[in-house]
């Protein structure tokens, strides 16, 4: 063989039977290929063989199979971002004339696909409040109304819905139930009959703030139904990308673990604070949400969010003066991040609207790491007194 022709078909380099590597390979080909036609078109490469990555990837599918058994599902779709994931889920349960629920209390991007975005293909909306029982009733109970997509805790308020009364109310009139779970996590909530989660496995997933991906997770059957919708949009999760979360689910336990002593540790130094009015974190005992929360949730994640007693200049100085928090607007790597929810959170939403989920123009959001927490406390304590005094 010339060398020419070498550089394009490499050696192969095979293991040998039983000398398995500790550490999967990253599958990184788009394209396999069979010995022969006739074995391609076999019952189990029909069944478990890959043809195109865009279909199908072993490395991907590695992290499917896995996100699915951490939420006590059967199956998953890997996409390439969180907003990927519920983007599959709307076109492919929706179609002209249906009607989705969603909430104020809700990420931002979320918000945006819902109010302006569906409505061009024919699908109407109804924007709530989390906490509205009777508007919630009322909707479901809509024929037209075929879907409802929520949060829980909600961002960046941290409420919490009574999901198991959620989903019978939705059980009760046919509503397909989709949560984002991406704030509690991919080990919370699987007890409960949803139909679809969704998570952005940018945030908690990956873990270091370095890959973009979401999840669909679904019983088998509803899955299969979203599959061929996936393939063909092309919204596929790069393998490499399937790798770096895979490696970072590996510490996930410990990681979630940690953001959420350090968060609590930070809510209840903030809950002292005379310049605070309001800490948000349903880990906190005096919090609404407590109770709720602890019986449906496995820990109480690493967001929270509070109200200074400050004005907006105020509030902004305030976030400019921390040093380890750095301003942006994600969560769930392993450094602390801080932002100004009313320009970050609530730029879609009108002033009555923003009011009525909570969020003031002093309101702030921590999403907290997993740094030593004496450093993020003493990060907190000097920005005060540079504000403050």
């Amino acid at each position: 063989m010339k060398k020419e022709t070498r550089v394009t078909h490499q050696p192969k380099v095979t293991l040998p039977e039983g000398n398995i590597p500790v550490v999967s390979p990253v599958y990184r080909s788009v394209k396999f290929t069979y010995p022969t036609i006739e074995a391609s078109l076999g019952a189990d490469a029909k069944a478990r063989g890959y043809d195109y990555s865009r279909d199908s990837n072993p490395t991907t599918r590695q992290l499917e199979l896995l996100a699915a058994e951490l939420q006590d599902r059967d199956d998953a779709i890997a996409v390439a971002s969180g907003m990927a994931s519920i983007w599959l889920v709307l076109l492919g349960k929706l179609k002209a004339g249906d009607r989705i629920v969603i909430f104020a209390e809700t990420y931002r991007p979320t918000r945006v696909a819902v109010r302006e975005l569906l409505p061009r293909f024919g699908i109407e909306f109804t924007m709530l409040g989390i906490e509205d029982r009777a508007g919630i009733e009322r909707e479901f109970a809509r024929d037209d109304t075929k879907l409802v997509l929520f949060e829980s805790p909600t961002n960046p308020m941290m409420l919490v819905p009574d999901i198991a009364a959620f989903v019978a109310l939705a059980q009760r009139h046919g509503v397909t139930t989709v949560l984002d779970n991406t704030f509690a996590g991919l080990h919370s909530h699987g007890q409960f009959d949803i139909d679809y989660y969704v998570h952005s496995m940018t945030k908690y997933g990956g873990g270091h703030g370095d890959t973009l991906g979401g999840m669909v997770i679904g019983s088998s059957e509803r899955i299969a139904a979203l599959r061929k919708l996936a393939v063909n949009m092309g919204s596929t999760m790069d393998p490499g990308v399937s790798y770096l979360t895979l490696r970072g689910l590996k510490t996930y336990y410990l990681r979630y673990e940690r953001h959420s002593e350090n968060a609590l540790a930070i809510a209840e130094y903030l809950n002292g604070r005379d310049e605070v009015e309001r800490v948000c974190y349903p880990g906190l005992p005096d919090d609404p949400n407590h109770e709720l929360a602890a019986r449906q949730m496995d820990d109480f994640g690493g967001v929270l969010s509070f109200d200074l007693r400050a004005d907006k200049a105020e509030t902004w100085a305030f976030i400019d003066a921390l040093e380890l928090f750095a301003t942006a607007a994600s969560l769930g790597a392993t450094e602390s991040l801080v932002s100004p929810v009313d320009l970050y959170q609530a730029g879609d939403l009108s002033a009555e609207e923003a009011a009525g989920a909570g969020i003031r123009e002093s309101t702030v959001r921590l999403a907290v790491g997993i740094e030593h927490v004496d450093d993020l406390l003493g990060d907190l304590e000097q920005a005060f007194g540079k504000v403050f005094g």
